[in-house]
């Protein structure tokens, strides 16, 4: 059974939360998030730089949205505080992003250059023609993006090529090595 809907949220210093009647209000440094929550199955109490989630019964849906909203009042916090992030590579021979305003140009092999318009929100961030880097304070919405732009060209199991996570192992097959109707 899972724990972590006990453990209370640090909150550092810059960052606000406020509870309203079932809204949590996350506010700090690099913006404001909002959450809406179950008030009939959990309260969440905020004082001397702590914040916790209490079950207002024992139950399996009680402990279950224990830990959800605890999980996301501590990703709430952590986004305001310093920005979640995503890295991805560019793998492949003329493979290369670039950035125009908040558009993200990617040369992925096709005929044409793929486009890429980053949501309201999220910033990208470009180190070398091959690196992406994706920030924003809503870790939902980073992880959502980083997904949708490896999903222009996924990683080749047996070349490489593509898009991937940063800390992604991509296994290579070995392909034909010849058959039968080789002689």
């Amino acid at each position: 059974m899972s724990k972590v809907g006990k453990v209370p949220v640090a909150i550092p210093d810059g960052v606000k939360v406020s509870v309203s009647q079932a809204l949590i209000t996350v506010s700090g440094k690099h913006g404001q998030l909002t959450q809406e929550f179950r008030p009939d199955l959990v309260s969440i109490g905020v004082d001397n730089g702590t914040a916790t989630v209490t079950r207002k019964q024992e139950g399996k849906q009680y402990r279950a949205f224990q830990g959800l909203y605890r999980s996301l009042l501590a990703n709430m916090v952590h986004g305001v505080a310093q920005k979640w992030e995503k890295s991805l590579l560019v793998k492949g021979l003329g493979y290369r992003a670039r950035l125009q305003g908040g558009t993200l140009v990617l040369d992925l092999g096709y005929s044409n250059p793929m486009e890429y318009e980053l949501p309201k929100g999220v910033e990208a961030e470009l180190p070398n023609p091959n690196e992406i880097i994706i920030r924003g304070i809503d870790k939902q919405q980073v992880g959502q993006t980083a997904a949708k732009i490896r999903a222009l060209r996924k990683p080749n199991v047996y070349s490489g090529k593509g898009i991937r996570y940063k800390d992604e192992v991509v296994l290579h097959k070995a392909g034909k090595l010849g058959g039968a109707g080789t002689g």
